[in-house]
This record gives C-alpha cells, sequence and structure tokens, in this order.
C-alpha cells in the first residue's frame, strides 16, 4: 500500500511540524489530552493520504487546514445544547402559523428557475452539505453559498408575494393565505 517515500515525506513533515501543530490545538481546546488525540488523528488521516502526500505543494498548510476541519468537526459534534426556558420559547400558535405556512412551499417552489429550486431541495431541504453541492456542480464553495443564498431571497420574495405572508415588527410570521 505504502511505499518508502511515503512514510519518509510525511516523518519529514510531522517532525517539522507537530510541535507547532500540538500548541495550535491545546490553544484552541484547551485540554491537552483531546489536543493530542485530534492530533494523532490528523497524522492518521496525513499517512492515508499515502503517496499524495508527498506531492502537496505545502505540507504545513496541508496540516493545518486539515487541524482546522477536523478540529471544526469536533467541536461541532461536541457542542452542547441547553434547553430553552419556557419563556423563552415560542409560543404555540406562532410555531403552528409557520409549520401551516410550508403548505405554500411545493406551489413556490415549482415557480422558481431550476437553479434554484435545485440548490433549496438539496442543500435546505434534504440536507445536503454545501461542499457537497459545490463539488457535485463544479463550484467553488463560495460560488455555492452565494446561489444558495440568492435562491433563498427569492423563495422568501416569491413567499411573501404568493402567499400574502404578513411579518410583525420582529420579522416573525403572523399570517399568510394559503396557496396550494
Amino acid at each position: 500500500m505504502l511505499n518508502g517515500a511515503a512514510p519518509n515525506c510525511l516523518t519529514t513533515a510531522w517532525a517539522a511540524h507537530a510541535p507547532e501543530l500540538r500548541g495550535w490545538l491545546r490553544h484552541r481546546l484547551g485540554n491537552p489530552a483531546e489536543a493530542d488525540d485530534l492530533l494523532q488523528d490528523l497524522f492518521i488521516k496525513a499517512l492515508r493520504q499515502g503517496e499524495r502526500f508527498c506531492s502537496v505543494q505545502n505540507a504545513r498548510a496541508w496540516l493545518f487546514e486539515v487541524a482546522r476541519n477536523t478540529l471544526a468537526d469536533r467541536l461541532r459534534v461536541a457542542r452542547a445544547t441547553v434547553d430553552l426556558p419556557d419563556d423563552l420559547a415560542a409560543p404555540a400558535e406562532d410555531a403552528d402559523t409557520v409549520d401551516t405556512l410550508t403548505a405554500c412551499l411545493p406551489r413556490v417552489l415549482s415557480e422558481l428557475t431550476a437553479e434554484d429550486r435545485e440548490v433549496i431541495t438539496l442543500c435546505d431541504l434534504q440536507g445536503m452539505p454545501q461542499a457537497e453541492f459545490a463539488a457535485a456542480r463544479g463550484l467553488n464553495l463560495s460560488a455555492a453559498k452565494s446561489r444558495l443564498q440568492r435562491a433563498r431571497q427569492r423563495l422568501k420574495q416569491r413567499m411573501t408575494q404568493v402567499c400574502q405572508v404578513q411579518l410583525d415588527d420582529t420579522g416573525h410570521v403572523t399570517d399568510f393565505v394559503p396557496r396550494p
């Protein structure tokens, strides 16, 4: 699987950058043991690259980028959730109004351009990560995010117009006219 070049170039890069990576991770995590675990995960990811790691132009940049992404993934998974106090929760009637507004969605979606409909359906309704959407469409991540933002704006404008959505001063939906 691996020939002698991959472990040697990885070992060289690792020896040069591991102390800096460890310090960076410890600073961000505040927990040396957790930082060392993440550092081990990073080394395994680099090791799995095999020969491809040796062709990386800037090993330090690659290692830090993968470390940043791995840290973000770990923090996203570890994020604690807290239940809202009852006095901060949305009133049930507001939630019902918004939930029933979804009855307008199929019609409004069908009236959008195919491009807008696709990005909203895949990313917002089916949960496809924006990075995956970008890769599948040959776009960079920034272009995919912009496409989704513009499509959301057009969806909102169309929903407001077609379903006659009314908002209160805080931007919450207060009323609408169902348009199946």
